[in-house]
C-alpha cells in the first residue's frame, strides 16, 4: 500500500467514525433535547437523504472536472460546518439547515474517496483496496458509535454539542490528513479526448452503457433488500413479530459489523478468483437464507431462544454478505466507466444507493411492524432477484471486467503488458 492508499483508507475511518459517532443518536438530540418534536426529528432524518440525492448528480461531473481531492476537501468543511452548527442549533430552522449542509457534506464525501482509491490503485490492488475501504468504515461506525453512547447525556444539551463539535474537528482533521495526499495524475475533461465527448453528455453516455444500467438496477435492489431494512423493516419485524428485545437487537446489530471484520480478509482470496456476477448471485443466496432465519424467528413456533438466535443469525448472513460484496461491486463500478470517468460512475451508483436507502425504510418499515409473513415473503423474493439480476449482468461482461485476474494471467503468460479494457456502452 503506498503513502497515498494509506492516508485515503485513514480518510475512509475517519469520515465513518464522524458518521457513526452522531447519527444514531440525531432522534434524541432534535426530539427531546432542543425539544423539537419526532415530527421535525423525522424532517432532519429525511434532509439527509433529500441533500444527497440534490448533491449527487452533480458531484460526478465536479470530480470529473476538478479532480476528486478538490472535491472531497469541498465536501469536507462542508460537514464540518453543518456538524458544528448542529451542535449549536436551537430552532427548526437551524437545525434543518445545518442538516442539510452535513448530509451533503457526508454524501459527496463517498465518491470522492472512492474515485481517489481507483486513481491510486491497479486492476490487481483494486479489490483489496476496497475490501480494506469496507472493514475500515464499519470498524470506525461501531468505534464511533460506541464512543459517542458514552458521551452523551440526554438531560445535558452541552453534551451534544460537544458530540457535534468533535465530529467538526474530525473532518477538519481530514482535510490536513487528504492535503498531503500526492494523487497520481489521472486524466481530466480538459486533456482526454475520449473523456471530453463523455462528459458533454456524461448521464446519456452512462445511461448509453447498458451493462452500468443493469448494475444500478443491481445495486438498488441490493441495497432496498439489505441495507434498507437494517435499522427500518427488519428491527420492527424482530420487535413486533419475533418479540425481540432491544438488548437482543443490539445483540443482532453487533454480530453483523463482528462477522464483516472477522469474515472481511478470509473472503478476500476466494472471492478475488471468481467472477464477480458470481459471486453477487451467491450473495443472494445467502440472504435468502437470511430471510429464510428471519421467516423462522418470527412465524415459527420455537422457543423465544430459538427465535432470538435465528434473527442474530440473519443479522450474520448479511455481514457475510456484505463482506462478500465490497471487493466486488465498487471495483466492478471502476472498471465499467471510461477512462477519466470514475468519478462520474462512482456518484451515479452513490445516488442508486441513497435512492434504495431513501425508499426501504419508508417500505419496509410498516410492512415490518404489521405485515409480517408478506414481509418476509416479498424480501426473500428480492434477494433471489438479486441472483438472477447478477447472472443476466454477467452474460454482458467483458472478460476483464467479470475475471480481471484472469485477464491479467493472460497477459503475463504471453509476455505482455496488461492494457485496461473500455467499458461496454
Amino acid at each position: 500500500m503506498g503513502a497515498a492508499m494509506r492516508r485515503i483508507h485513514v480518510g475512509n475511518a475517519l469520515s465513518a467514525f464522524g458518521l457513526g459517532f452522531t447519527v444514531p443518536y440525531l432522534y434524541v438530540y432534535v426530539a427531546q433535547v432542543r425539544g423539537l418534536g419526532a415530527m421535525t426529528a423525522g424532517l432532519v432524518l429525511a434532509v439527509f437523504a433529500v441533500a444527497a440525492l440534490i448533491v449527487l448528480p452533480f458531484a460526478g461531473r465536479a470530480i470529473v472536472r476538478r479532480g476528486p481531492l478538490p472535491v472531497l476537501l469541498t465536501a469536507l468543511v462542508t460537514a464540518a460546518v453543518g456538524a458544528l452548527s448542529l451542535g449549536l442549533a436551537s430552532n427548526a430552522t437551524a437545525v434543518l439547515l445545518s442538516a442539510a449542509a452535513l448530509g451533503a457534506g457526508q454524501a459527496v464525501m463517498q465518491p470522492a474517496l472512492a474515485t481517489m482509491i481507483v486513481d491510486c490503485s491497479s486492476a490487481e490492488t483494486r479489490s483489496r483496496a476496497f475490501a480494506t475501504q469496507f472493514f475500515l468504515q464499519n470498524l470506525g461506525l461501531g468505534v464511533g458509535g460506541l464512543i459517542g453512547g458514552h458521551l452523551v447525556d440526554a438531560t445535558r444539551a452541552s453534551s451534544f454539542t460537544l458530540l457535534f463539535a468533535i465530529e467538526a474537528a474530525m473532518f477538519l482533521l481530514l482535510v490536513v490528513v487528504m492535503v498531503t495526499v500526492r494523487m497520481p495524475r489521472s486524466p481530466r475533461i480538459e486533456d482526454a479526448p475520449a473523456a471530453a465527448a463523455s462528459a458533454k453528455g456524461s448521464w446519456k453516455q452512462l445511461l448509453g452503457n447498458r451493462a452500468m444500467v443493469q448494475l444500478c438496477v443491481l445495486g438498488f435492489v441490493l441495497f432496498f433488500a439489505c441495507y434498507g431494512q437494517f435499522e427500518s423493516g427488519l428491527s420492527a419485524y424482530g420487535v413486533e413479530a419475533a418479540g425481540i428485545s432491544t438488548s437482543a437487537l443490539g445483540t443482532a446489530l453487533a454480530a453483523n459489523t463482528a462477522m464483516i471484520v472477522v469474515a472481511q480478509f478470509l473472503v478476500l482470496r476466494f472471492v478475488e478468483r471468481r467472477r464477480r456476477s458470481r459471486m453477487i448471485a451467491v450473495v443472494g443466496l445467502i440472504w435468502a437464507v437470511a430471510w429464510i432465519a428471519a421467516g423462522y424467528a418470527g412465524l415459527g413456533h420455537g422457543s423465544q431462544e430459538m427465535a432470538t438466535a435465528a434473527f442474530v443469525s440473519t443479522y450474520a448472513l448479511f455481514g457475510l454478505g456484505e463482506a462478500m460484496l465490497s471487493p466486488t461491486v465498487a471495483p466492478l463500478v471502476a472498471d465499467l466507466a471510461p477512462r477519466g470517468m470514475a468519478g462520474q460512475y462512482n456518484s451515479a451508483f452513490a445516488l442508486v444507493k441513497q435512492l434504495a436507502l431513501a425508499v426501504g425504510p419508508a417500505v419496509g418499515g410498516p410492512m415490518g411492524a404489521s405485515l409480517h409473513a408478506p414481509y418476509i415473503v416479498t424480501f426473500l423474493l428480492f434477494s433471489l432477484g438479486i441472483t438472477v439480476l447478477a447472472l443476466r449482468l454477467g452474460r454482458r461482461l467483458t472478460e476483464a471486467q467479470d475475471q480481471p485476474w484472469r485477464a491479467r494471467s493472460r497477459v503475463v503468460t504471453r509476455g505482455g503488458a496488461a492494457e485496461p479494457v473500455p467499458a461496454e456502452a
